[in-house]
């Protein structure tokens, strides 16, 4: 699970959702005109039996809408359970309680109103409704919830990184190289290399344009698929930010890259990249 999938979107619906959770423990109803027995009447909450369903209809329903919507983001893309990805089962799902929230808050009798526990439900719902339908259509809620860090400088082999640390050396996880396998300034100084500069064995490939291709490490913006190098619209992989993946050939302007667990596919959409 990397947090860097997640958009601006997601931390709406996930602030929807603890909004939610918040709701569902606080009076649903309230009482205007109690009289005398104004400190004696206890109001359920959207736990108590007596309310059923609006714990499942409207606050379970919510969350449960929340958790598809997120969990989306870490599943391979083309997963459709029943015909509709996760996300939009959990779109349809936030709908539909924004809609039970809606007419719950019609709901009472005389002297009886919805309290703050049917308002903010209704508030939570409408809104987790409204970003889930939105979010694919607006740039600011597609940007990532954590932006990455700007990636090191590339070194020539041999040198020291800013803090000091000889290449090899660097951390495996988080935003940095993969552990003995580092970008480098001038790909012929690379270990291995023949003397006088020449370039190693498949350390460059000539794609069909006749251009030599020279190996290079990169990062993602924003998660993107990566498909079969045998044109099936099928992804095999996605790429993530916050690590870095090696680009082994072009093609036009997309890339072949390889995932740290050998898996290789085309990335189509090379915008933004950070190269290594």
């Amino acid at each position: 699970m990397n947090i860097r999938s997640l958009t601006r979107g997601d931390g709406a619906v996930i602030g929807a959702a603890v909004l939610l959770l918040i709701a569902s423990f606080l009076d649903f109803f309230s009482v205007s005109d109690c009289g005398n027995l104004c400190g004696q009447v206890t109001m359920p909450n959207a736990w108590k039996s007596s309310l059923f369903p609006v714990l499942p209809s409207i606050f379970l329903a919510g969350i449960i809408a929340a958790a598809l919507i997120v969990g989306a983001r870490f599943l391979p893309e083309g997963r459709k359970p029943a015909g509709l990805t996760l996300d939009q089962w959990g779109t349809a799902l936030a709908v539909f309680a924004a809609w039970s929230a809606l007419w719950a808050l019609m709901g009472g009798g005389q002297g009886v109103s919805p309290g703050i526990g049917a308002i903010l439900g209704f508030v939570a719902t409408a809104a987790m409704a409204a970003v889930a339908i939105v979010a694919p259509r607006v740039p600011a809620l597609k940007a990532a919830l954590v932006s990455a860090p700007k990636p090191a400088p590339a070194q020539p082999y041999g040198g020291q990184p800013v803090g000091g640390q000889p290449y090899g050396m660097e951390q495996s996880h988080g935003y940095g190289y993969p552990a003995g396998q580092q970008p480098y300034a001038d790909q012929s100084q690379q270990p291995g290399a023949p003397l006088g500069g020449g370039q190693p064995a498949a350390a460059a490939q000539v794609p069909s344009g006749g251009v030599e291709f020279a190996p290079f490490w990169f990062a993602v913006p924003v998660p993107r698929p990566i498909y079969s190098e045998d044109g099936s619209p099928t992804p095999v992989a996605e790429l993530t930010p916050g690590t870095w993946y090696l680009a082994v050939d072009q093609r036009g302007a997309a890339l072949v890259a390889q995932t740290q667990d050998g898996r290789r596919g085309v990335l189509q959409d090379t915008t933004g990249i950070q190269r290594g």
